[in-house]
């Protein structure tokens, strides 16, 4: 299927008037060609195009890590000029020194023990619970909360309201 899809994709560009300008190539061995706007046989305009041409060529196509952050970037149309293999080098070297800060500070978080971590926290603080508005003895001092029982001394029938009338009438 290579081959066949090779052959056509050259006819179809021998009679569309395609012309490939090789642009770059990345540390990988791939390579990024620019083709500008033409119009075809048809008389249609054909808006330009970028394109790769992978050094491993794969059936099922790119992988992570095959094209750099700053092609794709370029291929995608996120930025109009092509990069530089100095821009390349200098963002690999920027996102390895990354690498090591961030593994150092990993580190050095491992390294606290659980002793420091507990000291560089807030002590937990009392909060003194004093009730919801709606209650009848908000803002008044509250009762007791000694317990006080009639279990002993509790009769049957000898409660009466406080206003003094009974509720069974």
């Amino acid at each position: 299927m290579g081959w066949s899809q090779s052959l056509l994709r050259r006819l179809w560009r021998a009679l569309s008037k395609e012309v490939k300008q090789h642009v770059g190539t990345d540390q990988f061995g791939n390579k990024y060609y620019y083709i500008s706007e033409y119009k075809n046989w048809r008389g249609q305009t054909i808006r330009e195009k970028r394109i790769v041409e992978a050094a491993n060529i794969k059936d099922v196509g790119y992988e992570i890590q095959d094209i750099p952050t700053e092609w794709e970037a370029w291929i995608r149309r996120t930025r109009k000029t092509p990069p530089t293999m100095e821009e390349i080098l200098k963002n690999e070297k920027y996102r390895e020194e990354i690498k090591i800060k961030s593994k150092d500070f990993y580190e050095k978080g491992k390294m606290l023990s659980k002793e420091s971590k507990e000291e560089l926290l807030a002590l937990p603080v009392q909060t003194q619970i004093k009730g919801h508005a709606s209650a009848p003895y908000y803002g008044k001092e509250e009762p007791s909360e000694d317990p006080t029982s009639t279990g002993k001394t509790f009769q049957p029938g000898s409660w009466m309201p406080q206003d003094g009338k009974s509720q069974n009438k």
